[in-house]
């Protein structure tokens, strides 16, 4: 029987030609953040039932949301992976997959990182890593997973784009803002349509506080990193960001209307971002009305889920600002069930979400010296639950406005010390200054 293989030079279990043309497509899709990959690879398995690597690519497509009404679809599909598996290669893809689907998001990670020491061009593995890196928090693996495999890489080859728009990434959320904005410019001119490398210098611009050149960066390009993106909201997000921290709150407030919160996408990616931009709004003490109501009913539905700490923090600053105190309590009872259960969550809840997930209830109900009292033990851990650099921000943010809040004068004007220290250009850094000084 003949193996086929596909266009980076991997033997395919149980393929046809057909079935890896929408393989590739739906991986190509799936690399740039566009599209309907998992249409696109329902293709390939309606084609090739057997064939083990579309029915992987398929569990990471219901694992890489988060959301916990996939993850049956996910152990399922990983179990069909395995089932067909033909290769050494495609049976570490499927036992890294399922380990994800249970929950040991850590385990599932090192399985990957000896798949691609293995086979450095199977960007599949790499891709999934990558994500699995960000939700984890390591830092470290986002940047260096990529870097092990770079020199196997060449402009010639499909898909080398995606391996530095992820490298980009990486060295952002490590620090090294230079090489991680050459490397995602020279991701972007690849391939105009990688929403992931868009994404990456992006984060350059967010960490070295330059909105202006986030807002030219992003703004005039929007055709490429939004149109027909499933990533769209959360680069919208990031552009509302830059013009938040120039204080355009009236424009900002109008792109959460337009493109983030009023679209009404019950994506749990995209409520996040909803969550964490109408948060610091009200931050700044800006009225942002009713907005709160209809994102708490959309996160109503994962009150319960239990699955990843990082979402439930963003799920609680909606149930507490909209007052539904039904759900609030639902999503502590499921903190607390989580902790007694199994797998990486209970490590992410008791390490962090627990505590930053209590913060923002006590934000809410005034409670600020609280607030206070559960942020500054998480502060320099916070990456132990997942998220970016930037999205981490928001604690940070919490913690000196519940400083200034609950009048911890010395606190408060260290904390905006610091902070001016690392954005000294930021109205809001040196507005912190001065309200502690008053």
């Amino acid at each position: 029987m003949t193996v086929l293989i596909d266009s980076l030079g991997h033997p395919v279990s149980g393929a046809t030609a057909a079935a890896i043309d929408h393989y590739e497509q739906a991986a190509h899709e799936l690399r740039c953040l566009i599209g309907d990959p998992l249409t696109t690879i329902d293709r390939a398995l309606a084609e090739a039932p057997g064939m083990s690597i579309a029915h992987t690519l398929r569990a990471w497509l219901h694992l890489l949301g988060t959301e916990a009404p996939a993850l049956a679809t996910a152990r399922e599909a990983a179990e069909a992976a395995a089932r067909h598996a033909g290769t050494d290669r495609e049976r570490m893809h499927a036992r890294s997959a399922a380990l994800v689907a249970v929950g040991c998001w850590r385990d599932g990670a090192r399985v990957l990182e000896d798949l691609s020491a293995q086979h450095p061009r199977d960007l599949l593995a790499l891709q999934a890593g990558h994500q699995v890196d960000f939700f984890t928090g390591d830092s470290r693996m986002l940047r260096d997973r990529i870097a092990r495999v770079r020199p196997h890489w060449n402009d010639a080859m499909p898909g080398h784009h995606a391996v530095l728009g992820m490298h980009a990434f990486g060295l952002e959320e490590t620090g090294d803002y230079a090489q991680a904005e050459r490397t995602g410019r020279r991701a972007v001119e690849l391939q105009p349509r990688d929403t992931w490398a868009w994404h990456a210098v992006a984060h350059v611009h967010e960490m070295r506080n330059a909105p202006k050149d986030g807002i030219a960066w992003l703004e005039p390009n929007a055709a490429h990193w939004s149109r027909d993106s499933f990533f769209a909201v959360h680069n919208w997000w990031h552009l509302a960001l830059f013009k938040l921290e120039q204080d355009r709150h009236e424009e900002v407030l109008e792109m959460y209307d337009s493109v983030i919160g009023g679209p009404g996408s019950g994506v749990v990616l995209d409520m996040i971002d909803q969550s964490a931009l109408l948060w610091r709004l009200a931050l700044r003490g800006v009225d942002v009305g009713d907005r709160w109501q209809p994102v708490a009913e959309r996160w109503a539905p994962h009150a319960a889920a239990g699955n990843y700490a990082f979402n439930d923090m963003h799920a609680m600053m909606a149930f507490a600002s909209a007052r539904r105190d039904d759900l609030a309590m639902r999503l502590l009872e499921t903190q607390r069930a989580a902790l007694a259960g199994s797998g990486d969550n209970r490590a992410f809840i008791a390490e962090v979400g627990e505590a930053a997930t209590r913060a923002v209830q006590a934000f809410v109900a005034g409670d600020h010296a609280t607030v206070v009292a559960l942020l500054r033990p998480i502060r320099s851990s916070a990456h132990r639950f997942g998220g970016s650099h930037a999205q981490r921000d928001l604690l940070d943010l919490t913690l000196i406005e519940a400083a200034l809040r609950s009048g911890e004068q010395p606190l408060a004007a260290a904390l905006a010390a610091e902070r001016a220290a690392m954005r000294p250009a930021s109205p809001l850094a040196q507005r912190f200054v001065v309200r502690a000084a008053a």
